[in-house]
């Protein structure tokens, strides 16, 4: 009985530490030697589990109007943080700071968003 018991015990541990071993690795992705600066519109901002997404046209080296996405934290993290799901909208000029992709696609982790002037 008491074999069982720590079989289940220990099937239990694995399978709670699995969701952590599944989570990947910033520095695999996204270059955090590095980090850019964007000013752009908001055109979608997306609050679903696992990150935020923010949807940016911004000008870049591409040209004008380029289609960026950002990464943040959990939706739970960003409301720690004092954001609300109406912080920023649709036509909102932001600028972001954000870690590039390291493949060079218009793609990074925002660091940090903050309303702008136009």
């Amino acid at each position: 009985m008491r074999t069982k018991l720590l079989l289940i015990a220990g099937i239990s541990l694995l399978l709670a530490a699995a969701p952590v071993l599944a989570h990947h690795s910033m520095a695999a992705k996204y270059d955090t030697q590095q980090s850019i600066l964007l000013k752009g519109t908001v055109t979608r901002i997306s609050w679903e589990n696992p990150h935020v997404h923010l949807y940016l046209q911004a000008e870049d080296k591409g040209g004008p109007n380029a289609g960026w996405e950002f990464e943040l934290g959990s939706p739970n993290l960003q409301l720690q943080n004092g954001w609300r799901l109406d912080t920023f909208r649709r036509g909102d000029h932001v600028l972001v700071t954000a870690y590039p992709a390291r493949d060079g696609s218009r793609f990074g982790y925002a660091s940090k968003v903050s309303l702008s002037s136009h």
